[in-house]
């Protein structure tokens, strides 16, 4: 939207000046001008036709500069419902699951899905359910993607890591970088705990474990999950195959998305991972890698051939 409010103000700017300058008899430059042939006798005498007026030829959409690319950084999964939304300076305040606000930025990098389909921001609206893939950028919590689901169901989801599980209490902890505080969660006997598709116990559940949980708030305001999935332990290896969507060698992050389950996934690389030729935006690669309890650390890189799978 602010994009669209600076090229209307530039064309505006631009319409004003050429018409300011023909009130006071001054020139328009050559260079911003298109003139049509001037109007010449017929050779038949009859009268010639006016010539056509000047018309401007620059396009105000050429002195607006492209967006930088969205950096490779260290990305947040958060989850929450739309509170506000500034469509005017791309802002939208989020009231997260498990308490607390958060405003962040968006643009056109913005990447939106609209139950798994491409979407724009025009459809975001107050009180949606939304999952945000966040980066820290220049100060500002910016949203890389957007998923926006609008199924009707109630409660919410969260991916983070354990911080602890209190068995006596049955009360789960989980830490979200960016948010502002930990998300507290109550499993039950009717809570289903699945690691590798096979069912689990929640007293296995050791601090720095990835997981996702599905839960709904109970009428004593607490959040009880109905499902928690076990997606990596520390120490454990994974292996991610798919396209490279960005690379920063400097930072040491490799950004890809899962041509298994198209999710985006951040790839810490170390310096022998780092010396891989060909390793750039669109190149089609497998990894190996450990997860170390907060991050995933490649120890393997591999450029496929075009059209290996």
């Amino acid at each position: 939207m602010s994009r669209f409010l600076l090229r209307a103000g530039l064309e505006v700017f631009l319409a004003g000046s050429v018409l300011a300058g023909m009130t006071h008899g001054q020139t328009v430059p050559v260079q911003n001008v298109v003139s049509s042939p001037a109007a010449t006798p017929t050779s038949d005498g009859t009268a010639p036709q006016p010539a056509d007026t000047a018309d401007t030829a620059i396009d105000p959409a050429s002195l607006i500069p492209d967006l930088p690319p969205v950096r490779p950084a260290k990305a947040s999964l958060i989850g929450g419902r739309i509170g506000k939304l500034d469509r005017v300076r791309d802002r939208m305040t989020i009231q997260l699951f498990g308490g607390g606000k958060m405003i962040i930025a968006f643009d056109p990098r913005t990447n939106i899905f609209q139950d798994g389909v491409k979407a724009s921001a025009s459809d975001l609206q107050k009180g949606d359910r939304i999952y945000i893939d966040t980066i820290l950028d220049g100060g500002m919590v910016f949203a890389r993607t957007i998923r926006l689901k609008t199924e009707n169901t109630a409660g919410g989801e969260s991916q983070g890591t354990v911080v602890s599980y209190r068995s006596d209490k049955s009360e789960l902890l989980l830490r979200d970088l960016l948010s502002p505080r930990p998300l507290k969660i109550r499993l039950n006997s009717q809570t289903k705990v699945v690691d590798n598709g096979h069912a689990a116990s929640a007293s296995e559940l050791a601090p720095g474990t990835l997981v996702a949980v599905k839960f709904g708030p109970q009428q004593d305001g607490t959040d009880v999950a109905s499902e928690l999935s076990v997606l990596a332990i520390p120490g454990a290896s994974f292996s991610f195959a798919g396209t490279v969507m960005s690379v920063d060698l400097r930072l040491g992050i490799l950004v890809l998305t899962s041509s298994t389950d198209h999710k985006t996934y951040e790839i810490s690389l170390d310096a022998t991972a780092a010396s891989v030729d060909n390793l750039r935006p669109g190149a089609d690669v497998t990894v190996l890698s450990r997860f170390d309890g907060s991050r995933y650390v490649a120890q393997n890189v591999t450029v496929n051939p075009p059209n290996l799978r």
